[in-house]
């Protein structure tokens, strides 16, 4: 490693530590804003899970997802693209510890786009025997236009209450010298199962085709912060 010369090392630290302090050295005034808004989720991803087991081996894993599939298509749903397959597994060591009967299972990711759909979903996998269902997260589709309009409503924010404590001080502030954001985004939902509504009827259960429950997802909570120091004139 090349060596400075010592001539030159004592300036260093003073240098760095002008610029870190730069602003603070002028005549300030610092604030923060907080902004926040609730959004419905327009992505639902549910977790399915589908297994011989669940049907004491009575119908096959194969005839399951061919049911599955089925099913979900006469929904409207485009499997190709909104269902995704994320494991699958057997019991093979148990049955060479044991020697019982291989039962094997898939587990699958499928994302619908509103929670009337995520009942008619519930439902319709109930009628084939498909139950293990539940909830891996719930997204927004736009989070990042939304995350910018409210940044933008924060700086508005900080800016009136700059001018709200210096005008009674007969004092004007500036241009902005420093600003910082934090932003966090609170999704209610994290691999919880579902149940259907109790005012879902039997019959409805039991019906072809399938009536809209009522049925409706928690808000996803956004917030921002910011934190503003401008330059006091």
């Amino acid at each position: 490693m090349k060596k400075l010369p010592l001539f030159l090392l004592p300036f260093i630290p003073f240098w760095g530590m002008s610029q870190t302090k730069n602003f603070i050295d002028q005549a300030h005034i610092e604030t923060t804003a907080k902004v926040d808004t609730l959004v419905s989720p327009d992505r639902i991803y549910l977790n399915i899970t589908i297994s011989e087991k669940d049907t004491k081996g009575k119908i096959s894993l194969e005839e399951l997802e061919n049911n599955m599939n089925t099913r979900l298509k006469s929904l409207g749903i485009a499997t190709d693209k909104q269902l995704v397959l994320k494991d699958l597994s057997s019991n093979f060591q148990k049955y060479f510890l044991k020697q019982q009967e291989i039962q094997k299972s898939k587990n699958y990711t499928l994302v619908v786009y509103n929670a009337i759909m995520a009942g008619k979903v519930m439902i319709g996998l109930e009628q084939i025997n498909i139950s293990n269902i539940s909830i891996e997260k719930t997204e927004y589709a736009n989070m990042e236009s939304l995350l910018l309009t409210l940044k933008s409503r924060a700086i508005k924010k900080a800016s009136m209450q700059a001018l709200a404590m210096t005008k009674p001080l007969n004092q004007s502030f500036g241009k902005a010298l420093y600003i910082s954001d934090n932003s966090n985004v609170m999704s209610p939902y994290n691999n919880r199962m579902l149940a259907i509504p109790m005012k879902a009827s039997k019959n409805s259960l039991e019906s072809d085709s399938l009536a809209p429950i009522d049925i409706e997802f928690e808000k996803i909570s956004v917030e921002t912060e910011v934190r503003v120091v401008f330059k006091l004139d």
